[in-house]
């Protein structure tokens, strides 16, 4: 792989790693209300599947969406600002961490719903083959979502009229708290494409480069007019489902096993391999923990919403 795209994919690996462990902190201190589901351990697929689509190419994110929308090329202070509920945010502190949206980066939206960004995803590959843009369509969604009833009539859907749908299952061994193979007798889940006639493919989600390499040719085959692909990532994350989940139910030393394949230790492998040196990958670090901190620093020293300016919205709908 050309070693500026690795480099490029290491930043915004680490960017999302290390917002991730921001929003915790602000979340501890009382900043952020709600939920916050992390996707610590997570980062190699939104890293490596939005590496290979277009600037204009259209996201479905889900409730774990954040490192989603920031390999979309989001700006990490606006992520920050929306998560603090501030008017400076995305969504102006309306959507907060789990309805992240910004239409002008092709991004449309996270989900609080399980699987209910899936037949979104659906409906906006319908309008790209109506429109003929040529525009392809993400779909992220966990292995929780492939046993809801909605995957399967979207997935068959996009199958029978040929849309521009890559479906990616992120899946981290988790729906909450209760094991993929407790719901499911697939070894892998990317089988159930064959019930509809279309590729499947599972890959090592810890692994940015062979998640980008595995949605290649899916890519090339949605923009070509051939139609969906499914492609399972396989993953595990760092932590319970939210951040007061605190993951008992997680045996440790499958964790650790996890762990040690984190999917940043792969991206420094690969950047090793490439002959990168060490000085550029230390410049990458300082220069994430300087957007991070600039990030915090914007969100919360941010205004609140503005009662009225959400009355007079409300009334304005």
């Amino acid at each position: 792989m050309d070693s500026n795209l690795l480099k490029q994919m290491y930043e915004t690996a680490l960017t999302i790693r290390r917002f991730e462990e921001a929003a915790i902190e602000q979340y501890r201190q009382g900043n952020i209300y709600g939920y916050l589901h992390p996707y610590l351990g997570e980062e190699a697929i939104a890293t490596g599947a939005i590496a290979a689509i277009k600037l204009d190419d259209y996201i479905v994110s889900t409730h774990r969406g954040h490192g989603h929308a920031i390999a979309k090329g989001h700006d990490v202070r606006l992520m920050m600002a929306e998560l603090l509920g501030k008017e400076t945010g995305y969504c102006k502190g309306r959507g907060g961490s789990m309805h992240v949206a910004n239409l002008k980066q092709y991004n449309l939206g996270a989900n609080g719903i399980v699987g209910g960004g899936i037949p979104l995803a659906t409906g906006a590959g319908m309008a790209i083959k109506q429109k003929k843009t040529g525009q392809v369509v993400l779909c992220f969604f966990g292995d929780g979502a492939v046993n809801n009833g909605v995957f399967h009539e979207s997935v068959n859907l996009a199958a029978i009229y040929h849309l521009p749908v890559v479906f990616i299952i992120e899946n981290n061994h988790y729906a909450a708290s209760t094991p993929v193979e407790n719901m499911n007798l697939l070894k892998d889940l990317s089988a159930h494409a064959a019930g509809y006639g279309i590729p499947g493919l599972s890959v090592d989600g810890n692994d940015a480069v062979k998640v980008y390499n595995g949605v290649i040719e899916p890519i090339a085959r949605a923009r070509g007019g051939l139609g969906p692909s499914l492609i399972e990532c396989k993953t595990y994350r760092h932590r319970g489902h939210h951040v007061n989940d605190p993951g008992a139910y997680m045996p440790q030393d499958i964790l650790a096993e996890w762990k040690a394949r984190d999917p940043l230790i792969i991206l420094r492998n690969h950047l090793n391999d490439e002959k990168v040196e060490q000085a550029e990958v230390d410049s990458i670090s300082a220069k994430v923990d300087s957007l991070i901190a600039e990030a915090v620093k914007f969100a919360v020293e941010s205004p609140e919403p503005s009662a009225d300016e959400f009355l007079k919205e409300i009334i304005t709908l």
